[in-house]
């Protein structure tokens, strides 16, 4: 009895297919009707929306080694002095931060003045510029934009807003914030954690200016990382080029005083003459010695700002991108009928349900 009541069960879902299939083949016009519409909202969408090139840059990991410490190590044994043991790696920055680097107020600020140029537009400013009054949008957008503008408008005229310019410092206005806002959505940094390749990607309205920001992304952050890196052993460096010369300074000026003497006592046999000359004869040794030291630990302090100078090697450089990554406009056709069609059927069926339902009694 149980697979009798199954049987017949599975026979009434067959039964009920076929009418729900014989339904909608008798609406195929209405259903056809739906698709032609779904076609026409997903070609208008499509081909509305402005078209966005992506360019990418691949950088390699920095080679992680003791050879930095070594060779430094090495010239410091050559010049007779001891550095201790253990090489301790200065300034280390997780490439992880590279992303929050990105994103960080003072670097994208530091994009604004980019000069950028579409020769198809006849277009040449800068990036900021160029993201707020040359950026194109969909027709829906300037319509929601309008009663904004027109707020705006008004402001303007009351005088309530001033003039907005470019940014001085980090203090930023509306105008500022909103294209801010629009350059950081724009770029981006992604670090792989298990190889540490490093991919920095740039997405604009025109394929060339795309490639443009991407490739000074790239230089713009290993500026940032290597002043980051070999800021102590710049700072370094400095110390020891001002101890330099003072050392240089001080056994010029003792050799000068001690040639004076010199000529100025000739033919003197008196023992305080001796007794001074041997005395300047050892400030200028003295001095000397501390002038070949600073020599020394200046070539030590140049080396030391080489070796912890990051060095990346770019795997993928900035192409321009002939082909748009957005809008995908075959996934918003086929998206637009799909959603349209599922709308139709279920009117058809919807409608169908309810008049049995409640109306078919």
């Amino acid at each position: 009895m149980e697979t009798n009541i199954e049987k017949v069960s599975n026979q009434e879902k067959e039964i009920d297919l076929i009418d729900l299939g014989k339904k909608l083949w008798e609406k195929r016009k209405f259903i056809l009707k739906g698709f032609l519409i779904g076609l026409l909202f997903g070609v208008v969408i499509a081909f509305s929306i402005p078209k966005e090139y992506t360019s990418t840059v691949i950088l390699a990991p920095e080679a992680n080694s003791s050879s930095s410490a070594g060779s430094v190590g090495a010239l410091a044994a050559m010049a007779g002095l001891n550095l201790g043991g253990g090489a301790v790696n200065e300034g280390q920055m997780s490439p992880e931060l590279y992303p929050n680097i990105a994103e960080s107020t003072p670097f994208i600020i530091g994009l604004f003045d980019i000069k950028v140029r579409d020769v198809e537009n006849s277009i040449d400013t800068t990036l900021y510029y160029y993201i707020k009054d040359n950026q194109k949008s969909s027709w829906w957008a300037k319509i929601m934009r309008l009663p904004f503008g027109l707020i705006d408008l008004v402001s303007r005229s009351d005088g309530s807003l001033e003039e907005q310019q470019p940014v001085m410092g980090f203090s930023l206005n509306k105008e500022q914030t909103s294209v801010f806002n629009n350059i950081k959505g724009r770029i981006g940094v992604v670090v792989d954690k298990k190889t540490g390749i490093i991919t920095l990607r740039s997405t604009m309205q025109n394929a060339e200016i795309s490639a443009l920001v991407a490739d000074t992304l790239t230089s713009y952050l290993q500026s940032y990382i290597i002043s980051y890196r070999t800021q102590k052993a710049r700072q370094d460096l400095s110390f020891t080029e001002r101890l330099y010369l003072e050392a240089k300074k001080d056994y010029s000026d003792l050799q000068q005083k001690y040639a004076k003497y010199l000529d100025e006592n000739q033919n003197i046999v008196l023992a305080s003459y001796r007794v001074n000359q041997e005395k300047l004869q050892n400030e200028v040794s003295l001095a000397y010695g501390v002038y070949n030291q600073m020599a020394q630990q200046l070539q030590l302090a140049k080396v030391k700002v080489q070796d912890t100078t990051p060095v990346y090697t770019i795997i993928q450089p900035a192409t321009v991108p002939l082909i748009p990554e957005k809008p995908n406009k075959k996934l918003i056709v086929l998206s637009f009928i799909f959603i349209t069609l599922v709308g139709v059927c279920g009117f058809i069926i919807g409608k169908d349900f309810l008049y049995n339902k409640y109306l078919n009694k």
